[in-house]
């Protein structure tokens, strides 16, 4: 596949990720790169064009990041994005200035004449303001091309290096997209390659000439990640391919049967191990879920390698890692911390017996959903809510034990059962249950009792990297507190999370 590519520089602001997906949306491949990397990289990596994304900081700040400067003499067109467009102004030689003129909110964009950036758009429209610096003089040869009330220079361009003051990217800015695929198609004269279709087929032919006569072991949870990557290699290499399916005690209740009998009519082999005392034992007492997470990963490769040995030799690994894993497991470095550890990214040993395959690793949770359905994996896959690697390890705070791991297994499978029951399910990204070593009164008959308090998390979101809380009518909620209460021992109380994504994470750790 010929792959257009847009590189987004992050430094550090709340919608790079955004940005990110927006570009995908409008058919054109973007990679977000922390801003450190060098003009060389870049450039080796032949992008169309290159977006700076918007930051908290302020560029005359003291170590405010900035980008190599020499990605200004490369020839590509840039597009800045809020402290984007100041790192511009900055590195050309014009001058950024608290302003006591600060916009946050709506602001009306005026347009005095077409350009490029706003083909289609007409005189004004309205923008999303975030920003407390603003542009006092601009470079040589820049000239404003909009302005806002507050904003003189709340769009500015030189050649093919534009900057705009305000988040295209938000749907607070309404004719957003139609600037952003201006950038892309107007500007970078970008063609739209990046399509799921596209991808299958280059997916395929790329596994083909990785793999060629070797044999692939593919680490199988049942979530639509590993099913999309096991049913992609076996389009690819059919028999070659063998998928490993761990029950490690962490999973869904009636998880693996689950799994099993749909991987018996996709016709893929399937080595099914049921190792959950093996993993539970390991876990025993462990408080910290980077712990957990790493020495769940450990094991996992552990368990993968006895198996090659077992069923003759494997040369690859095959896994559904995917874009946020890298991303929120701090792969890149740059202003993006390290949110968790993803147990297929930082759990691998540094020894590996393997080589990897890992064909989604360029794609977000939804765009994954769309090869799936390309590709005609089983809805009953497709529809399913994400889950962690590690399982329900990672949905008990505190002290691991068995007795928070039942709970937290029969109080979210109540969930998705009246979530279903209410045609909810479908509807909302994800929804389960968390436990921690609280306990509170409960009344149970005519007794007093100290029980668990058990935490209802459903979310709505798109790819991931935001989310917010469902709104979900009083009397599904009250259907879900009274069973957990009524069926699961040692639980007195049911509360509701209502933090979103950020500054929460949708998993509890």
């Amino acid at each position: 596949m010929t792959k257009e590519n847009i590189i987004v520089l992050d430094f550090g602001g709340q919608y790079s990720h955004l940005i990110t997906r927006r570009i995908r949306d409008l058919s054109v491949y973007a990679e977000l790169l922390p801003y450190s990397k060098s003009a060389k990289e870049i450039e080796s990596l032949n992008p169309s064009g290159i977006i700076l994304t918007g930051g908290p900081s302020s560029v005359y700040d003291d170590n405010s990041p900035k980008p190599d400067s020499r990605i200004f003499d490369l020839n590509i067109p840039i597009l800045g994005i809020c402290y984007g467009l100041q790192i511009i102004v900055d590195n050309l030689g014009g001058s950024i200035t608290r302003t006591d003129k600060r916009e946050y909110g709506k602001a009306t964009l005026s347009i005095p004449s077409e350009e490029k950036l706003f083909y289609g758009i007409g005189s004004k429209t309205d923008v999303w303001m975030s920003h407390g610096d603003a542009t006092e003089i601009l470079p040589d040869n820049f000239k404003s091309i909009a302005a806002t009330e507050n904003s003189p220079y709340a769009a500015i361009c030189s050649n093919n290096i534009y900057g705009v003051q305000f988040h295209p990217e938000v749907t607070h800015t309404p004719d957003g997209i139609k600037i952003l695929k201006n950038f892309l198609y107007k500007i970078c004269d970008c063609k739209g390659l990046w399509t799921m279709d596209s991808f299958v087929d280059s997916s395929i032919s790329q596994i083909k000439l990785q793999v060629q006569n070797d044999s692939v072991l593919c680490a199988l949870s049942g979530g639509v990640d590993s099913s999309t990557v096991a049913l992609l290699l076996h389009k690819a290499i059919g028999d070659k391919l063998t998928c490993v399916f761990v029950d490690h005690g962490l999973l869904r209740k009636n998880e693996a049967n689950e799994v099993l009998a749909i991987f018996d009519k996709l016709n893929i082999k399937i080595i099914f191990h049921n190792e959950s005392d093996r993993f539970l034992n390991l876990l025993t007492d462990v408080i910290d879920p980077e712990i957990r997470r790493k020495l769940i990963g450990q094991e996992f490769i552990k368990v993968f390698e006895e198996i090659s040995k077992q069923n003759g030799s494997f040369k690859w690994l095959a896994q559904g890692t995917l874009y946020p894993d890298i991303i929120e497991s701090a792969m890149a470095e740059g202003p993006t911390a390290t949110i968790k550890t993803h147990h297929n990214v930082g759990g691998l040993p540094e020894n590996l017996d393997f080589q990897l395959i890992e064909p989604l690793r360029e794609l977000y949770k939804d765009e994954v959903r769309d090869v799936a359905k390309l590709i005609d994996l089983p809805v009953s896959i497709i529809k399913r809510h994400p889950f962690p690697g590690p399982g329900l390890a990672v949905r008990i705070i505190g002290k691991f034990t068995n007795e928070k791991l039942s709970i937290c297994k029969d109080a979210s499978h109540i969930i998705e059962e009246e979530l279903k029951k209410a045609n909810f399910y479908d509807s909302v990204w994800q929804a389960f249950a968390f436990v921690g070593d609280d306990q509170a009164v409960g009344v149970l008959g005519d007794g007093r009792k100290m029980g668990y308090i058990v935490t209802v998390r459903i979310v709505e979101s798109t790819d991931a990297m935001t989310a917010d809380w469902v709104k979900l009518p009083y009397d599904i909620l009250d259907n879900i507190s009274t069973r957990i209460t009524n069926e699961i021992d040692n639980v007195s109380w049911v509360t509701y999370a209502i933090s979103s994504k950020p500054p929460s994470t949708i998993e509890p750790q």
